[in-house]
């Protein structure tokens, strides 16, 4: 992988560090790990005008140009949705970061908020969110729509 420009790089780490107050979260204890993700999460700035998750696999195109069939587009195509760009939707509802940057201070990822059947949960058991009155930013509103959905319905 070619290396990231040093304004990416910058750019996504201060990125990460003010995610990571704002959230509750810290970044991973073991400085590689983070460093990591954030040289990915650049390179993907430099390469796709976004900073779209590094931890995932994107498939190829088709020999014909077409999308896979799949969860993940090809990654040219993720840069122009939602769901993987960092923070990603997971980490927006859950609070639960499978790349490792934004986790407790022990390093571990957030898995209270994951359904029960997510492989987080399955991986890493229960971990308690430390600062539950922080992140969660779409998670809230989906809590917020479905208690005015269940109170008219009622």
């Amino acid at each position: 992988m070619e290396q990231p420009s040093q304004p990416s790089i910058d750019k996504m780490w201060k990125y990460a560090e003010k995610y990571a107050e704002k959230s509750g979260t810290h970044l991973h204890p073991q400085r590689e790990i983070t460093e990591a993700v954030v040289l990915g999460l650049a390179s993907h700035v430099d390469r796709f005008g976004r900073p779209i998750c590094p931890c995932n696999f994107y498939p190829e195109r088709n020999a014909d140009g077409t999308a896979p069939e799949g969860l993940y587009l090809p990654r040219e195509d993720e840069a122009k949705r939602r769901a993987w760009i960092c923070a990603c939707d997971e980490m927006q509802k859950f609070k639960y970061c499978h790349c490792l940057l934004f986790v407790t201070e022990e390093g571990l990822p957030i898995t209270e908020y994951l359904p029960e059947d997510h492989e987080g949960r399955e991986i890493y058991g229960l971990i308690e969110d430390p600062t539950p009155d922080k992140g969660r930013a779409l998670g809230r509103i989906e809590e917020a729509r479905r208690g005015e959905t269940e109170s008219t319905a009622g």
